[in-house]
């Protein structure tokens, strides 16, 4: 295994042990956290449970149906590119493994059922409902050492694949970048769905580079282009549209969602979604 892999697990562990031990053990997935499921309202139920949301997006009545904690449906999955492959030393990609290596030690020490899926563009990399550490850790190899430069993946249809893959009501952590739009409404009918996005600071505040050539780490196609105030403008424009489209959608579908840059310890980021 890869030594910094290794003592980014070990790390991860220490963190969720410590935090989880005693009586704190359901902090990670919110503390009395009630897991909640949308279904077709039926007659004789409280009308105040309506989601309205849903009902005029389906045309139909929806209510949120609460449980009494339980196991849950841990799921983890993560839409990786070319778009990860940024920063000096890889760092988004390997953010977006630390922040799924505590969400999947936190449902295992939690006794949670963890289901991890990769989307890259070769292949779906598949961790099955399970409890064991063994897999958990496997899934975090897979992810850490996956090439994604010169890769792209379809959103769309893995975010179809994912809907048609989950037949239980789960929590649903999606991790990526989200710098392309996206449509997670049809999850968020079904599922808790928590958007855990990574960044890298200079993608959200470029730098003047002066005469450049430019890599699209997609298509791996190259530009030689002068990238001056002008040209962050524009740039800083587009993720400023991007950004704002992803809060509407977030809040129209009440999917919560977290921003970890790089150079942030994910685990006190995660932590501020369930407080």
């Amino acid at each position: 295994m890869n030594t910094a892999l290794k003592a980014l697990q070990l790390k991860a562990r220490h963190q969720v042990y410590t935090l989880l031990s005693g009586n704190n053990l359901s902090k990670l997935h919110g503390e009395g956290y009630d897991f909640s499921e949308l279904r077709e309202y039926q007659m004789g139920d409280d009308i105040r449970k309506i989601n309205w949301t849903i009902t005029a997006k389906l045309g139909k009545p929806y209510i949120k149906e609460l449980h009494a904690n339980r196991e849950l449906s841990v799921v983890v999955a993560a839409l990786m590119d070319g778009s990860l492959y940024f920063g000096t030393d890889n760092d988004k990609q390997k953010k977006l493994t630390e922040t799924a290596v505590l969400l999947s030690y936190a449902a295992q020490v939690n006794g949670d059922i963890f289901t991890g899926i990769g989307y890259t563009q070769k292949e779906t990399l598949l961790t099955p409902p399970t409890k064991q550490l063994f897999h958990v850790e496997h899934f975090s190899e897979r992810l850490y050492e996956t090439p994604l430069l010169g890769t792209e993946i379809d959103v769309e249809h893995a975010l179809k694949d994912l809907f048609a893959r989950l037949h239980k009501a789960s929590l649903v952590f999606i991790l990526g970048d989200f710098l392309e739009k996206l449509d997670l409404s049809l999850l968020a009918q079904k599922h808790e769905v928590i958007a855990v996005i990574i960044r890298h600071r200079e993608e959200e505040f470029p730098k003047k580079l002066g005469e450049v050539t430019l890599r699209d780490p997609k298509s791996s196609e190259q530009t030689d282009t002068y990238f001056g105030r002008k040209s962050i403008l524009r740039y800083s424009a587009r993720l400023e549209e991007n950004d704002t489209r992803l809060a509407e959608h977030f809040a129209r579908y009440d999917i919560r969602s977290v921003k970890i840059f790089t150079d942030e310890e994910p685990l006190g980021k995660l932590m501020t979604l369930f407080r």
